[in-house]
């Protein structure tokens, strides 16, 4: 029954992120501008090229806010990601810290190696 849940959940999610698919363009554009303003903002040395800038990032940033739908698709997006992780029995770590991957501890452990 739970698979059952599951992948109704998934076929739900799928057709709202098909749907919503246009919004998440629009999102990506909107981020892009956004970025690119800010992007120029900083490599600009005259005011004019400064304010401009600025409107392109304030526009893009209006842009992202206002895209509501956008938004849902990344949310539907994310629910089909997790449900097909999940699916394959795989863990769904965002933020992942493996201490032996860490290159500070095995710097610790190759130094106390090095010491004895």
């Amino acid at each position: 029954m739970k698979k059952f849940f599951l992948y109704s959940a998934g076929f739900v999610a799928a057709i709202i992120a098909l749907c919503l698919l246009a919004p998440v363009v629009a999102l990506l554009i909107s981020g892009a501008l956004l970025a690119a303003g800010l992007h120029y903002y900083t490599e600009s040395t005259s005011t004019f090229g400064k304010v401009m800038s600025l409107v392109v990032a304030f526009v893009g940033l209006v842009s992202a806010i206002s895209n509501i739908p956008g938004f849902i698709g990344l949310v539907a997006i994310g629910i089909i990601f997790y449900i097909y992780k999940s699916r394959k029995n795989e863990k769904v770590e965002i933020f992942t810290s493996n201490k032996e991957e860490d290159p500070f501890m095995n710097f610790e452990r190759e130094w106390a190696n090095l010491n004895k």
